[in-house]
């Protein structure tokens, strides 16, 4: 009869336990059975094909302690299932960390390092001080906006006459250090925005005043802090011959303006600030908003007593680092060149997100322990009300909806949200 596995526990802190579960018996000798199979297909012993030579043939030549590396990577599954349906009630948070304690002909004895759910001591969350900001929209935050509007809708248009301060020139340009070509100078059909100080200081205001067809010596000091080490500080001479002129003309608002913007209803300046002021009107609410439940976490917070696992904060600022990934991915930059550019590692980058990783998990921790202390659920008609909202607006199908997020994601979520209405005294 198969001997069983054997587990025992040992709890470290009240964010650890110890579990060590061993694998004995014929659940052991199948497994190494299984790994000597697998090893004796590319044995060479003389007398014997590959995977020919008998089993004490092949220890002889090799020795039992062979076999034990390909048993153990198998027997860990087989340990990883038993320890997570023997800990069903536990809440792991991390990847458990296994190390093999014993090894030998009988069996294999695995510890697993289980980092648990922390608990919580709520502080006060009800009556809470911070308020939300009142939201306001000024004149000025207006026109900046309609301005940046039409900022996009801005033309450049080829122009007779001498570049002036705000035009594009279409240059072509050499650069010289003591009558010497220095590499990275050069660039041909160039269009520079006069004014835009995107080249080296002095450059672009000795533009001014030239035409389609000259040419001129521009002579400039780089800046001591520039980023070759060969030019910082040096003088230099460049060669600029201008092809062409032209000049940014930025739309009124007017009726060919209002056609191109599409917007339904916007056929005047009016219509246009009343709308804008909508617009942002609604985005400072919802940074109001997010502004105020932070405050309202972070209150919670600091009368609140966690003892974050030093492991969650490691999965928190990885999963960090991946969405920063993503977002300047998003941009054609992967990580390793924004690590080339701005000489940041990822260990500088976690480090530089530990503390609001922290604040993630405190606040989540937070949230789950409010929802249990309350009790609060969620009934099915408003799970199946929040489905159709998220269906109509992404435009989804139902079972594509299920297929990338499922009913427990609403439902964590509308959850959430009851305990924001909570901490904000809405209920």
């Amino acid at each position: 009869m198969a001997k069983k596995a054997e587990t025992k526990t040992e709890k470290k802190s009240t964010n650890e336990k110890k579990v060590i579960i061993k694998i004995e018996g014929q659940e052991w000798e199948k497994l190494v059975d299984e790994a000597f199979k697998k090893a004796n297909k590319k044995a060479k012993i003389a007398g014997f094909r590959p995977g020919k030579a008998p089993k004490d043939i092949y220890i002889k030549h090799y020795g039992m302690e062979s076999l034990y590396y390909e048993a153990s990577n198998q027997a860990v599954e087989v340990a990883y299932d038993k320890m997570l349906e023997e800990n069903h009630d536990l809440e792991i948070v991390a990847q458990p960390k296994v190390d093999i304690t014993n090894i030998g002909d009988k069996g294999i004895e695995f510890e697993f390092t289980l980092t648990l759910k922390p608990e919580v001591t709520l502080g006060a969350y009800k009556g809470l001080k911070a308020k939300k900001e009142k939201v306001m929209v000024t004149k000025e935050e207006i026109e900046h906006s309609i301005d940046h509007m039409r900022e996009h809708y801005k033309e450049n248009i080829v122009k007779e006459g001498k570049i002036e301060d705000g035009d594009i020139a279409v240059i072509d340009f050499e650069g010289f250090k003591d009558g010497v070509a220095f590499e990275g100078g050069k660039g041909e059909n160039y269009s520079l925005e006069i004014g835009s100080k995107t080249f080296i200081p002095g450059f672009e205001e000795q533009l001014i005043g030239l035409k389609a067809g000259d040419t001129k010596e521009i002579k400039v000091t780089f800046p001591e802090e520039y980023h070759s080490e060969e030019l910082k500080g040096q003088k230099a001479t460049f060669k600029v011959k201008v092809h062409e002129v032209k000049e940014v003309r930025i739309p009124e608002l007017d009726e060919d303006f209002f056609n191109d913007l599409g917007m339904e209803g916007i056929d005047s300046k009016e219509s246009l600030e009343k709308q804008v002021k909508e617009n942002i009107k609604a985005q400072k609410e919802r940074e109001a908003e997010d502004h105020w439940i932070n405050d309202l976490l972070e209150e919670v917070s600091s009368h609140s007593e966690i003892d974050v696992p030093e492991v969650m904060i490691d999965d928190e600022t990885s999963r960090m680092v991946q969405e920063y990934a993503q977002n300047i991915q998003m941009q054609g930059i992967s990580l390793e060149q924004f690590f080339q550019i701005t000489g940041m590692t990822e260990e500088k980058l976690k480090e530089e997100y530990k503390e609001q990783a922290t604040k993630r998990i405190r606040y989540r921790l937070i949230i789950d322990a409010i929802i249990k202390k309350e009790k609060i659920t969620v009934t099915e008609k408003e799970v199946e009300e929040e489905v159709g909202k998220i269906l109509e607006k992404y435009q989804m199908k139902k079972e594509e909806f299920y297929q990338h997020f499922g009913e427990d994601a609403v439902q964590y979520d509308l959850k959430v949200r009851k305990v924001f209405d909570m901490l904000k005294g809405e209920k």
